[in-house]
């Protein structure tokens, strides 16, 4: 069975679904109360909170076929403030590229890495960012690639996210999981203009990656949702209204078209942070009627927690989504163990990734790579 390690892990969503089919060897994390919540649902046995900068090759036992790292994206989000790398929380990459040079300096760097985080990695800093990241993947000795793939293929939720997939130099690696070209489905204009403007010597390590078409998500929003949550209120009408009066002029168009539809309309409304033209923040609350809740955020995130809005008719209530919920909305089962209070559940689940795309990634790419079979090499391919 093939051995992983769990790069800033939080509460171990990416081993959720990476497991049974791989074991864990080694999972770090910074933050003590994320560390409580993975010990809860998968045991202390593996996990060392410390920052991810002090670790040496000796904190990290054997020698794992994948480093799975989901590092920080606050930096790198379209809703930061633009600090990149050199940021004090999306830097932690340059901590996780040590702990994989001191491995290497051993014999022992993992044959495979996956660096997973916002979209806005491809485009921080005009693109150098991203270029950055391939760089020094490829002084490490890998050769990469990265696909776009959004959650809202699996579950009912808009998360688009960048999965970097690096394969160590000389590994054997499939020939159908070799693209000829960018494979529309997962590669997002983002994505493509990134991989092209990469520097030449850089893109000739460069690889597209294939996988299968999706799976059409059996879930819709309403699914993941309790009648009652204990831990969850309904708005008054006075609070209800306030939230409805700070929508888009969109949204508010839908909302009187559900309304008028007199039929029960369930649908996800957050607020999307994004930088203005003169250099500050604007905050525009938006609500959707499609089946899907908005892409979950921490506490302090540009979204911010999410609300629930419920139309029968003429009749309007919202209120906060609930811990549970958001955690179905991530794939994560109900005996999934959440931290007891609400914030630090939050937190948990949206700096982590959805565990249905970690498990269809290590399905059709990651298990193949890992015990290949033995086909021919194909050379580097360009962007």
């Amino acid at each position: 069975m093939p051995g992983f390690y769990e790069f800033f892990c939080g509460g171990g969503m990416a081993r959720a679904g990476l497991e049974p089919e791989w074991r864990c060897l080694f999972a770090n994390d910074v933050d003590p109360r994320k560390g409580a919540a993975y010990s809860a649902n998968w045991g202390s046995g593996q996990l060392r909170i410390a920052d991810v900068a002090s670790l040496d090759a000796i904190d990290l036992p054997g020698r794992a076929d994948l480093a799975w790292a989901s590092f920080p994206c606050q930096d790198l989000s379209l809703a930061g403030a633009g600090a990149g790398l050199d940021g004090a929380r999306s830097g932690a990459f340059w901590g996780f590229c040590s702990a994989i040079g001191a491995l290497r300096a051993e014999g022992r760097a993992p044959r495979l890495i996956v660096l997973e985080n916002v979209a806005g990695v491809l485009t921080s800093k005009g693109g150098t960012d991203f270029a950055a990241i391939c760089a020094t993947l490829q002084s490490l000795g890998y050769r990469f690639g990265a696909l776009t793939i959004d959650a809202a293929h699996f579950l009912p939720q808009s998360r688009p996210r960048v999965f970097i997939v690096a394969v160590a130099r000389g590994h054997t690696v499939p020939a159908r999981l070799i693209s000829p070209g960018p494979p529309p489905r997962y590669v997002s204009t983002s994505l493509e203009r990134a991989a092209v403007a990469l520097p030449p010597t850089v893109a000739g390590d460069w690889l597209w990656w294939r996988a299968p078409e999706p799976p059409r998500a059996n879930l819709r929003l309403a699914d993941c949702l309790d009648a009652e949550p204990p831990e969850a209120r309904w708005h008054s009408a006075h609070e209800t209204e306030r939230l409805l009066a700070a929508l888009s002029p969109a949204s508010r168009r839908d909302i009187a078209l559900a309304r008028a539809a007199g039929e029960r309309a369930i649908g996800a409304l957050f607020r999307r942070t994004r930088p203005d033209c003169a250099g500050g923040i604007r905050v525009q609350a938006e609500a959707r009627f499609d089946g899907l809740a908005g892409c979950l955020r921490t506490p302090g995130g540009g979204s911010s927690r999410q609300f629930l809005i419920v139309i029968d008719g003429e009749a309007t209530r919202t209120r906060l989504m609930s811990p549970r919920e958001a955690a179905r909305l991530m794939g994560l089962p109900d005996a999934f163990v959440l931290p007891a209070r609400a914030t630090d559940a939050f937190h948990m689940i949206g700096d982590g990734v959805a565990a249905p795309v970690v498990r269809f990634l290590s399905q059709h790419l990651l298990l193949p790579l890992a015990a290949p079979e033995r086909e021919a090499t194909p050379p580097a391919l360009s962007a």
